[in-house]
């Protein structure tokens, strides 16, 4: 498909500071392109609570063009779909909290809880306070135990935006944000699923249906229901709205996922002003793009029950990016980075055997890069083999700087790239796999023993385990089987990954929103990697 970008890997960076240029000085980036992405305001007051927000890219104009007076202090974005590293959250904290504190306002994705958190449990060693707050508004998929944060997300950056302009304590923040979680509800209905930039769009979607709770990332909806127009969409969504609603007057975000136009954005208010929900409609939000899906062609509705205080926080002037205004355009302002975020770096040496493997890892990702992608778009967002692809070629430059020799010092060496140039939950994950194979390697342990310490040390962490439709079905056997040599180990890795085409119900991962009916037949794609991994090795060896 078409799209008016130039590379996939430049999409986000170049679109922000397309956004800077046209800001008129108010806001501003941290100089870390292209790992580091946060946009901040220039104007803040530290001695006000700090909010930030922020996760994958692709959801425009969350959350960067929500920077600004009475919203949001910083945006830290990732790629497309892809949660930010731990210390791009790092970055955007110590960026703009002063003795007030600060508060992460976060969407219930597993790489965006993982990464948010990390990062402020090393803000907290800075000596900074840091309060958090996890969105959980999609009531698409009702025995869901962890609903995900959709549109609703935008009540949240409101409410708590107004009270930190006000001056409000961290503590007094951080309870709104969570009352304001606990009430607001959401569902969405599309016609089409995204194109992820530099990905073929998939199909899902027959013609003369729609998808009824579908998520943010593309994710399959909870059914795909007969379109019959905008009246019935909209009943449909009031429908599974309606046993949401309390005793009490609500406020209605309307939300464009994308491509749908103005046109009919407005037929959709207009069938919301008329559903049975309407009675309970006193305020609306919109229509307008708040939290899109790239080009989804579909809408969201997003209701909070409110009092006079929530109503006055609605209605409080802001003045984020995303709002509608003119400014002159200028050149981007660049802040340095704060202190403190540069890790120090151990004495680089080579080692012929320990590059070519690296190297040899990082070229077998690599070239499986649409392929991961493609089959993740079935289940998913479609940026696994992106995302692997990043790592890569980040590993890749950095070589010559890396401790080779020293394979203790090169297994921390490689959890402390990939932490920071590696987005996602599986990036929050190798980082901790290589971290703990360092420290299995410094008490002795051989190769074999030290990347085993760092699986049962992810498996701790991130709450997987074999059989749970993760990368662990296939690194697992894996690992077991290497101390045979790399034919059986990559043996182990391909029969764990066809494995996982099925297992219908993940345990762990974005995997676990999805219905059976998504996951059936399609290997998992964090698996394949690992058998793709193994069996180019196994090759080239």
């Amino acid at each position: 498909m078409k799209q008016f970008i130039n590379a996939r890997e430049d999409v986000v960076t170049e679109a922000i500071d397309g956004l800077l240029r046209n800001a008129g000085g108010r806001l501003a980036r941290l100089d870390g392109f292209p790992h580091i992405k946060v946009v901040v305001r220039t104007d803040w007051d530290r001695s006000k609570v700090a909010l930030v927000s922020g996760g994958g890219s692709g959801h425009e104009p969350s959350h960067a063009g929500f920077v600004g007076q009475g919203m949001l202090t910083a945006a830290v974005c990732g790629d497309v779909f892809a949660s930010p590293s731990v210390d791009a959250v790092l970055a955007g904290i110590l960026a703009v909290t002063g003795e007030a504190g600060c508060l992460l306002i976060v969407k219930n994705y597993t790489g965006d809880r993982l990464n948010f958190g990390l990062a402020a449990e090393r803000a907290r060693a800075f000596g900074l306070k840091v309060a958090m707050v996890v969105v959980d508004d999609d009531v698409a998929l009702p025995d869901l135990p962890q609903p995900r944060g959709v549109a609703g997300t935008l009540f949240v950056h409101k409410i708590a935006g107004a009270a930190a302009e006000a001056g409000a304590s961290l503590d007094a923040i951080a309870a709104l944000a969570q009352k304001t979680i606990d009430g607001v509800f959401s569902i969405g209905m599309s016609l089409d699923t995204c194109t992820v930039p530099g990905s073929p769009k998939e199909d899902r979607i027959a013609a003369g249906k729609a998808e009824l709770g579908l998520g943010i990332h593309g994710e399959a909806g909870v059914e795909q229901v007969d379109f019959e127009g905008a009246r019935h969409a909209m009943d449909m969504v009031a429908e599974k709205l309606k046993p949401h609603l309390r005793d009490a007057h609500h406020v209605a975000l309307l939300n464009n996922l994308g491509s749908t136009t103005p046109l009919e954005m407005s037929v959709l208010a207009e069938e919301l002003c008329r559903s049975s929900i309407a009675g309970k409609v006193s305020h609306m939000i919109g229509p307008a793009p708040l939290m899109t899906s790239l080009d989804m062609r579909g809408f969201s509705v997003s209701l909070l029950p409110v009092g006079v205080d929530e109503l006055n926080a609605l209605k409080a002037p802001v003045a984020p990016v995303a709002w509608p205004g003119m400014a002159e355009v200028s050149e981007p302002q660049i802040v340095p980075l704060p202190d403190g975020l540069s890790p120090i770096q151990p004495m680089a040496s080579d080692h012929a055997g320990h590059r070519a493997l690296i190297e040899q890892c990082c070229t077998i990702l690599l070239g499986a890069e649409a392929r991961l992608n493609e089959l993740d778009a079935k289940s998913g967002d479609g940026d696994t083999g992106s995302t692997l692809a990043t790592a890569c070629r980040a590993l890749t430059s950095a070589l010559d700087r890396m401790p080779l020799a020293d394979l203790t010092q090169l297994y921390r060496a490689l959890g402390s790239e990939l932490s920071q140039t590696m987005g996602g939950s599986s990036g929050v994950l190798l980082a901790i796999f290589f971290a703990a194979a360092g420290d299995a390697s410094a008490n002795g342990k051989d190769a074999v023993g030290a990347l085993s310490a760092g699986l049962d040390r992810i498996m701790q962490v991130g709450g997987a385990a074999p059989g749970d439709r993760t990368m662990i079905d296939a690194l697992a056997p894996a690992l077991a089987a290497l101390d045979k040599g790399l034919e059986p180990a990559a043996r182990a890795a391909r029969e764990g990954a066809d494995a996982t085409a099925a297992i219908t119900r993940a345990k762990a991962g974005r995997a676990s929103y999805l219905s059976s009916d998504s996951l059936a037949g399609h290997n998992d794609p964090g698996a394949e990697a690992v058998a793709l991994l193994f069996e180019g090795l196994a090759k080239k060896n």
